[in-house]
């Protein structure tokens, strides 16, 4: 994630970014996180602290400016569709 990318969170169900080995997927209920990062000791390092760092500040923002936001959210489990083609 770069300074010109502008990832909303819960904004939409689309966006994909990765940090490091991390994929955070965005949802409008939730931010996915997964994989994995390694925060070296060197320049590399600090560069990928900063971006997590950046994301975090975004998501805990988006957070706290919401209004009503609930005790929990029901995360339903996936479920299998119809092949549209």
């Amino acid at each position: 994630m770069n300074n010109d990318f502008d990832f909303k969170p819960y904004a939409n169900e689309s966006d994909v970014i990765r940090i490091g080995g991390l994929e955070i997927e965005n949802r409008v209920d939730r931010v996915s996180i997964t994989g994995d990062v390694v925060l070296t000791k060197d320049q590399t390092g600090l560069a990928l602290a900063r971006e997590l760092r950046t994301l975090l500040r975004h998501i805990v923002k988006s957070l706290e400016a919401e209004k009503k936001l609930p005790e929990t959210v029901e995360i339903k489990p996936a479920g299998e569709v119809d092949n549209p083609f």
